[in-house]
């Protein structure tokens, strides 16, 4: 039986490589314990065949806790393609990206990706991350500030208190942050879309358990994941994850040098919901660091 979300899958796939990227899995230990699946730039060559040496801006897409690299930033890639080198990384227990330690905190996951993108010649670069990967984007540039130039966060908030933590649960009827970012059931993913998506949108079950059995694989890990992430992962006006009292609070921690911008009609899935606008504020802020390489 055809499954519509490796379909799916295929077809961004194709968007990717006609944007000029390609699929390569680089081992970040010296055993090639740890593997992290990339799309990157495919290397360019001139009329001769030998490779260019031309730079550009690097960009590292960093997806979220219920999907992979591709499926997350499919709608951004052809846009950003045009202008940069784009890298989207599978991490750790997503996708095709595998490791056997049991290390789950975010700055593992931040430190396979810097090592990584050091294997295939980044030496500077602005990172996006949505949600989950906000947590990793900022642990990266904390702890790669030679790698890291600049950041762009959606979907983040930091210090989740107790009180923030059981206010979203009660919203969405669970019981826990795991029962909500790992549902088992076609009415629990329904029901982490409807939190996710500010439009209301009718998906069938078939697509939605097609869903659950391409991009809810390595449970144990993911949940050991949820367990010592202590911040809960560009910002949409009507997100119910992360709420606007969350994001001016994330604003003044991160002081001057951040600018918040947001975006209407759309919810926790603003790159998806509104993937034009999102990408022209992207852009724009992009192309003042186009130095960065």
């Amino acid at each position: 039986m055809v499954n519509w979300v490796e379909v799916l899958r295929k077809f961004l796939g194709w968007v990717a490589k006609n944007a000029g990227l390609w699929r390569l899995d680089v081992a970040v230990e010296d055993a090639g314990a740890t593997v992290m699946s990339f799309w990157a730039p495919a290397p360019p060559r001139d009329d001769k065949g030998a490779t260019s040496e031309i730079k550009r801006t690097s960009v590292v897409l960093v997806h979220g806790f219920a999907g992979d690299g591709i499926v997350t930033w499919g709608l951004q890639l052809a846009a950003l393609a045009k202008r940069h080198d784009v890298y989207v990384p599978d991490l750790l227990h997503f996708g095709a990206s595998s490791s056997p330690p049991s290390n789950r905190s975010p700055a593992f996951q931040a430190a396979c990706v810097a090592a990584a993108l050091r294997r295939l010649g980044v030496e500077r670069c602005a990172v996006v991350g949505f949600s989950y990967g906000s947590v990793v984007a900022f642990r990266m540039a904390e702890a790669f500030p030679g790698l890291v130039r600049s950041v762009v966060v959606s979907g983040a908030a930091v210090d989740m208190t107790h009180a923030m933590n059981d206010a979203l649960l009660a919203r969405r009827g669970a019981g826990s942050l795991g029962e909500l970012l790992l549902p088992e059931s076609v009415d629990r993913l329904r029901s982490l879309f409807s939190a996710a998506i500010h439009r209301k949108l009718w998906l069938p079950d078939r697509l939605l358990r097609d869903f659950l059995e391409v991009m809810f694989t390595n449970r144990k890990e993911r949940g050991e994941m949820l367990e010592v992430t202590k911040i809960l992962p560009l910002w949409g006006e009507n997100d119910d994850f992360v709420t606007i009292e969350m994001t001016k609070k994330l604003k003044e921690e991160l002081g001057e040098k951040a600018t918040l911008r947001s975006i209407s009609k759309a919810g926790h899935l603003v790159h998806l919901e509104r993937p034009c606008v999102y990408n022209r504020i992207l852009m724009e802020f992009l192309q003042p660091h186009c130095g960065c390489v």
